[in-house]
């Protein structure tokens, strides 16, 4: 009987829970689908009542976590420009005004007063000092949480950044045998309210601290079992 590495058990798992994962990631963008509506949009049948950008969107995020379950099960996952291009052009087809390429002219966040993103002409720069800083980074966790607000406080792309780089942290995570970070929809206020802080001061500390607090123990258990 073959057994299974923890980065097997912690894909297995992570795909066990993939219409939760898309729907509370779905529902903290403000996109109400239930939890039987995206299990069925992931059967392939299509559900009324919602505009079909919403049905899209949800579409593009199950086609990314795939293909992000892909990649880290043919060794082909990493944390590179041109991947994470890739993967945004997956995830935002359709919804952000450009996908698959850097933002090319300035963008801000909602609810932010003193802070801006870089200007795109850094962005190059800025990625290469974030793949170069997780070189320091001992603990997948760390590592995983760092990159998720690194991406979301730089604004890479015009949108769908917060949702990529949750999929980003949550490569790292299950490549390295982590259990997967996903954000409950029930902790929406939580979120945005530590999110706000954390654009404003770039101070992860809070963030890292509620984001492991997201970590389900009982899947951890069963990945180092």
């Amino acid at each position: 009987m073959t057994t299974l590495t923890k980065q097997q058990k912690a894909i297995l798992l992570a795909k066990k829970q993939l219409s939760i994962f898309v729907c509370d990631s779905l529902n903290l963008e403000g996109i109400p689908l239930t939890l039987p509506e995206i299990q069925t949009l992931m059967d392939g049948v299509t559900v009324g009542g919602y505009k079909l950008s919403d049905q899209q969107i949800a579409l593009n995020q199950i086609k990314a976590w795939k293909a992000l379950f892909q990649s880290l099960e043919t060794d082909s996952f990493r944390f590179a420009k041109d991947f994470v291009c890739q993967l945004h052009a997956i995830a935002a087809k359709d919804e952000a005004p450009e996908w698959g390429y850097f933002r090319t002219s300035g963008v801000t966040i909602a609810g932010t007063t003193s802070y801006t993103p870089p200007v795109a002409e850094k962005l190059d720069g800025i990625f290469s000092e974030l793949v170069d800083s997780l070189q320091k980074i001992d603990d997948p966790t760390d590592r995983g949480i760092h990159v998720f607000l690194t991406m979301a406080r730089t604004q890479f792309f015009f949108d769908v950044n917060k949702r990529l780089g949750r999929l980003m942290m949550n490569g790292i995570l299950l490549e390295n045998g982590a259990a997967a970070i996903n954000v409950p929809a029930k902790r929406q206020l939580e979120f945005n309210t530590l999110m706000l802080k954390f654009y404003e001061t770039g101070n992860q500390t809070a963030m890292n601290q509620f984001l492991r607090s997201c970590i389900d123990p009982e899947i951890e258990k069963m990945i180092t079992s």
